[in-house]
């Protein structure tokens, strides 16, 4: 009964700030931080790393972290099959509870996540234009850390990304992916992004992009600005070989 009446005293808190003031963020603009990289065991195996770190506001007001990683063995050059696993941890409250006085009220306010995908990537190049096709399998498993409950979803991804170089050193990089939940409503969400890409070194770039978030009935701005650096490990397995 404690945890009950704890629970309607946030939810009302909530709806109270959310009435007065708009509180699911949908009116700021938010920021991801993101690394991605790819490190190369062997000739057609490679190791996929990533680390997101999400904000309501900009650097601030915490929303989602993500920790990403997965096998891939690269077919040719143009197809990577993919198996991997990832971690989530969001906080689904806008408002900071801290600044309410409720915090006390809330042992864990958050949602954790257990993810599994497997993922296939085609590329191909048109002109100057180089193409990736990504799409994703996803089985997440959701605890919600106050209430207790959990749940298990699967979904479907697809994102095409499309790729221009500009110099040597500067490229333009665009994507649209769409979300497709395998129970209850079809459409999740769908994701359309632009930005610059700088190639630091040959194994080392940045892009600064901005994101726009569409779920129904709601839209999301982010600025993303993304790190990507590619690692060749081989040497390293073949040495511990010997």
């Amino acid at each position: 009964m404690k945890k009950v009446f704890t629970l309607l005293v946030l939810l009302a808190t909530i709806n109270q700030i959310n009435a007065q003031s708009g509180g699911t963020g949908e009116d700021d603009f938010g920021s991801w931080f993101m690394y991605f990289g790819t490190n190369k065991i062997a000739d057609k195996w490679s190791i996929h790393t990533e680390a997101q770190f999400r904000y309501y506001e900009m650097a601030s007001n915490f929303n989602q972290l993500l920790l990403r990683t997965g096998v891939n063995y690269h077919i040719n050059p143009d197809a990577i099959a993919t198996l991997g696993y990832g971690f989530i941890e969001t906080d689904p409250t806008f408002t900071e509870l801290d600044e309410l006085g409720v915090n006390t009220l809330v042992e864990n306010n958050s949602i954790s996540e257990h993810r599994i995908f497997e993922q296939f990537i085609l590329k191909n190049k048109v002109w100057e234009f180089n193409f990736e096709h990504r799409y994703r399998l996803e089985q997440r498993f959701i605890q919600n850390n106050f209430t207790g409950d959990s749940n298990t979803l699967h979904r479907a991804r697809y994102r095409i990304q499309m790729t221009l170089p500009l110099t040597d050193i500067f490229f333009l990089n665009f994507y649209d992916e769409i979300f497709i939940n395998l129970q209850d409503s079809a459409f999740g969400q769908n994701r359309a992004y632009a930005a610059l890409g700088v190639n630091v070194t040959e194994d080392l770039s940045m892009q600064f992009g901005y994101l726009k978030n569409h779920f129904t009935g709601a839209n999301y701005d982010r600025l993303q600005i993304g790190v990507f650096y590619n690692t060749d490990l081989r040497g390293i397995f073949k040495k511990k070989e010997k």
